[in-house]
């Protein structure tokens, strides 16, 4: 009798915890859901329910220089970005988990600091650094930026890649005399290319969606996406904002459906 009343509790405790899992995600997603058929209305209004159904507010955004122009900054930024974090992260994560020297411990402290610092700190002193150096309101200060963002997040996808590789076949390939760039390139890569994809999806989608730092270093030649998207928030509530929000939610779960489809095959190599 004791079993079955500790196995009755412990499926209602489960039952209780999964109800509040679902009830947390509803009240993470349902704004953003509500945002979706308020950028079909074509009203020049947010209205929810819409009165009618319209694409006005998707043509709006495509012709509007000011709106497709600052997508397009976003999206050059971001590709940027990640290219850079992953010439960067990629090297920096395999010296960092195959390295036993001093001062290890302190370097993955340091490259993994831009994640624990709060962005508006770190925005700051991105804005005071940069503006000595003239990157302030220069696409290349901007992409150098987000790089230091998004760089902790490649590190720590890449690394958890490299502690489940097998390391037995490293040193196999070195005793048979390849080079160390040969035995990374064929033997560790291949293991852990599913990994540098999650964080270089992890690195686009990051930079894609920064404000508060590109807030502090852009200008009307860099301006991105979603500094435009808060500039209209606080100078005016224009319309198309829905469309815009309604369009990023597609590409960010798009995002997360790909990484969601590369995790089964990481859980298999494993």
């Amino acid at each position: 009798m004791r079993n079955m009343s500790s196995t009755v509790s412990t499926s209602i405790w489960r039952m209780l915890g999964r109800a509040l899992a679902w009830l947390g995600y509803a009240l993470l997603i349902l704004p953003s859901l509500i945002i979706i058929p308020i950028s079909f209305g074509g009203g020049q209004e947010l209205a929810f329910p819409p009165k009618s159904f319209s694409l006005s507010l998707f043509v709006q955004f495509v012709n509007d220089p000011s709106w497709w122009g600052s997508a397009l900054k976003s999206l050059v930024i971001a590709s940027a970005t990640t290219v850079l974090s992953l010439l960067i992260g990629l090297p920096a994560a395999y010296g960092l988990a195959r390295g036993s020297f001093r001062g290890r411990r302190v370097i993955e402290a340091c490259a993994l600091a831009p994640m624990l610092v709060p962005v508006i700190v770190l925005g700051l002193g991105v804005y005071m650094h940069f503006s000595t150096l003239s990157l302030v309101d220069t696409m290349p200060g901007v992409v150098l930026a987000h790089t230091v963002l998004v760089l902790p997040f490649m590190l720590v996808a890449i690394g958890s890649g490299l502690r489940h590789t097998d390391i037995a076949l490293e040193t196999v390939a070195r005793v048979m005399g390849a080079s160390r760039l040969r035995i990374f390139f064929e033997v560790v890569l291949p293991q852990i290319k599913t990994s540098v994809l999650v964080g270089a999806m992890f690195a686009f989608l990051i930079s894609f969606d920064e404000v508060v730092i590109a807030y502090f270093i852009t200008g009307p030649g860099t301006e991105t996406l979603p500094v435009k998207m808060y500039s209209a928030i606080r100078w005016e509530v224009s319309p198309v904002l829905a469309a815009v929000s309604t369009l990023l939610t597609i590409l960010s779960l798009l995002f997360c459906l790909a990484v969601m489809a590369l995790q089964p095959k990481d859980d298999a190599n494993q």
